[in-house]
């Protein structure tokens, strides 16, 4: 995953937790809980977040990143409503997340490859 404002890639954790038969953990839009499903991107550079724009202020202006500290404004949208799981729609790696600090989180890759037999 990446976040605009975030200075590095971060992972999606899915945790076992809904009853699902699967060979691997499925997500819903609502595993967007910081630091358990949501990993930090490196460094924060969005002067909504409050660290940053100390930094920013302490240094006379000059953009100063600061730790990212995810803060979900929200589930993952849009979902996908067909697919339920734990009662919740399912995640899928068109759907974003929006970060209270203005940043917008996404799927650069979404681990899953379709092979051919």
């Amino acid at each position: 995953m990446s976040c605009n404002f975030g200075m590095a890639p971060s992972t999606l954790n899915v945790l076992p937790t809904a009853q699902v038969v699967s060979a691997m953990p499925l997500a819903s839009i609502a595993d967007n809980v910081p630091f358990v499903n949501i990993m930090p991107f490196g460094m924060c550079q969005s002067m909504a977040n409050p660290a940053v724009a100390a930094a920013t202020a302490a240094a006379m202006g000059a953009l100063t990143p600061m730790p990212c500290t995810p803060v979900p404004a929200g589930p993952w949208a849009p979902g996908v409503p067909q697919v339920m799981v734990g009662g919740k729609p399912a995640l899928n790696d068109q759907c974003k997340l929006m970060c209270a600090f203005g940043g917008m989180i996404q799927f650069t890759n979404s681990g899953c490859q379709t092979v051919q037999l």
